[in-house]
């Protein structure tokens, strides 16, 4: 099987290098239209138009389409996904911050676990679900609270807008087998999207299966108030954690439930409230349960009150209300509720292709009394049509998490007298439009954190403590080339550069701050064939702290018919030997081939 995959991914290549392209523009090469985005911003705006560093990518418009959230976010050699292997548990980080100053949300709503960062990309609903994925680069709190150091990602759901029947199914190596769906329902006054993903592997070595399962329903309906949208997720996620947490046969499963609803109240006015479950099951030594076990429940309650009031044509004022409830139950953490409200207001004056300008801040309120005030200031101008100039300054913070605070095992420990972090950023840019297809974007960035929470230890025989490290800068740069060739072809380039200062790592072993990319760069190369061929190629080099560098190739290609489309993935075609978190080796060699057929109504 593996071989007819390889032939069949080499015959497809060589076709679509040898045939001219089509007359129409291809679904598989990224549309050039104008993109709206949410993220980064309290109102949407177009992504060129942006005075914050906002990037996004359109799942609907990949090539074979993305097969999981680490095919989108790896896109971005900002973002630092450091998987313990596809299809179990995951660390994000942007621009060099560690996994808990990230944030993560779903059409503007937080799904952080306030367990643990490790559980924030452990997503409660399927990845069919999504339609773009848009990161902020620099630090959110102004925008979203707590946890926004480094930035935030958000899921975007898609929205129906026809009826439609997409069904799926793939297998590969290590005894992987995939199945995904989405059925849904558009109307004039209703629409439903009901979507599934299904799969599960035997794993690459010993202790390293997985399977992973989340079923998810949005529900759309507009109402004499305005639109009403219902988001119900579930997932069940059990996995081999073979060396995740030392040298032992580790297992692990985590379950999430989300609810959330959004309503426009008019035009001016919106009110959101969502809940969300997620447990945590950890068993040390997989064979003997009973020698050690952790069972964490968390509960989350958020809600929010939002409004805008437009100004003339140039300014708007933005200003709401927050509020949050986190709370666990745990076998080693104990019992714990934490509150959060805030409040917070923000100015914008935009003249579209001339300028823009936003000033806003944040009070945020938590259990104890204590407070964090988080303003932001972003402005961009246009030094004419095709050259962009942008700069901000952003302040952001992170509550610890219980697993910070409380947990307690031979290899680690907790400190309940940490202190919340927290960070100044700043950022400049540029974009600029050149002649035939070719855009760039570069920009600098430093930010100044401090007592960033992190594990160390000073005798490798001792045990791992959390603790406060006071000064943490850093500084980086980013440059992205966009290329938009003849015959339905796009080429990407971008490469991102980081340096870490003020902290001294002489003498102490960090667990998670000093593990950040050092170099980061990818090349993509999307192109489309007649008769609907799709291939996506990208090479990814990364060279983390103190670490050599590794390179990562990725092929895919799909073949567009009516109803029907198979596909190829290829993953690590270098079979390169690498680890993305230390002491936990990532699968050599894969692939995955499948078939989705697609239904659509007239």
């Amino acid at each position: 099987m593996k071989k007819i995959a390889l032939w069949f991914l080499l015959g497809c290549a060589a076709y679509a290098q040898t045939s001219p392209a089509a007359a129409g523009q291809g679904a598989g090469v990224p549309r050039h239209e104008e993109q709206v985005v949410v993220t980064g911003s309290y109102d949407a705006v177009p992504l060129e138009e942006t005075d914050r560093s906002v990037s996004t990518v359109e799942v609907g418009q990949s090539p074979a389409g993305y097969r999981n959230w680490a095919d989108v976010l790896e896109q971005d050699p900002s973002l630092d996904v450091r998987q313990r292997a596809p299809g179990t548990s995951a660390d994000l980080s942007i621009r060099g911050s560690s996994f808990g100053e990230t944030l993560i949300l779903v059409n503007g709503l937080r799904l952080n676990d306030v367990q643990t960062g490790h559980n924030n990309l452990d997503i409660p609903f399927p990845f069919e679900s999504v339609e773009r994925v848009e990161v902020l680069k620099g630090s959110g709190s102004t925008l979203y609270g707590s946890d926004a150091m480094g930035g935030a990602v958000n899921f975007i759901t898609r929205v129906p807008e026809t009826t439609e029947i997409r069904l799926g199914a793939g297998i590969g190596n290590w005894g992987t087998n995939q199945q995904n769906g989405a059925l849904t329902l558009a109307r004039k006054a209703f629409a439903e999207q009901l979507t599934f993903v299904r799969e599960l592997s035997t794993g690459f070595i010993p202790n390293r299966d997985y399977r992973n399962l989340a079923i998810a329903s949005e529900t759309g309906i507009a109402t004499a108030l305005g639109r009403s949208d219902v988001l119900l997720g579930i997932s069940d996620r059990p996995y081999g954690a073979q060396g995740f947490y030392g040298p032992y046969p580790s297992w692990e499963r985590g379950k999430g439930w989300l609810a959330a609803w959004t309503q426009a109240l008019g035009a001016e006015t919106s009110a959101s409230f969502a809940y969300r479950r997620h447990s945590d099951e950890f068993v040390l030594l997989r064979d003997k349960p009973a020698y050690y076990e952790n069972n964490h429940v968390t509960t989350a309650y958020q809600a929010a009150l939002r409004r805008v009031e437009k100004i003339g044509e140039r300014f708007r004022a933005f200003y709401g209300a927050e509020a949050l409830r986190e709370h666990i139950e745990s076998s080693n953490l104990r019992m714990h509720t934490r509150d959060q409200g805030s409040v917070y207001a923000s100015f914008d004056a935009r003249a579209l292709r001339r300028f823009s300008f936003n000033a806003g801040a944040r009070e945020e309120l938590y259990t104890g009394g204590r407070q964090v005030f988080s303003p932001s200031v972003s402005g961009a101008y246009w030094v004419s049509a095709k050259l962009k100039l942008r700069a901000s300054a952003s302040h952001a913070f992170r509550l610890p998490t219980y697993t910070d605070l409380y947990y307690n095992d031979p290899a680690n420990h907790g400190n309940p007298k940490l202190k919340p972090e927290s960070a100044w950023s700043y950022e400049g840019g540029t974009q600029l439009s050149l002649a035939g297809g070719l855009t760039l974007d570069a920009g600098v960035f430093h930010r100044r954190d401090r007592d960033v929470i992190d594990y160390v230890r000073t005798d490798p025989a001792a045990a791992y403590v959390a603790e406060n490290i006071h000064n943490l800068n850093f500084t980086g740069v980013e440059v992205a080339l966009r290329w938009r060739l003849p015959r339905q072809q796009r080429v990407e380039l971008s490469y991102t550069g980081m340096h870490g200062a003020g902290a001294s790592t002489n003498g102490v072993q960090s667990k998670y701050v000093f593990n950040y990319p050092v170099h980061a760069a990818a090349a993509t190369w999307w192109s489309r064939a007649p008769l609907g061929l799709d291939s996506r190629f990208r090479v990814v080099a990364l060279q983390r702290f103190e670490s050599g560098t590794y390179p990562i190739v990725e092929w895919t290609v799909a073949r567009e018919f009516r109803h029907v489309k198979p596909y190829v993935q290829l993953t690590n075609v270098s079979d390169t030997k690498y680890e993305e978190i230390p002491g936990v080796p990532m699968p050599g060699r894969g692939f995955v081939a499948g078939m989705e057929l697609r239904w659509k109504a007239k």
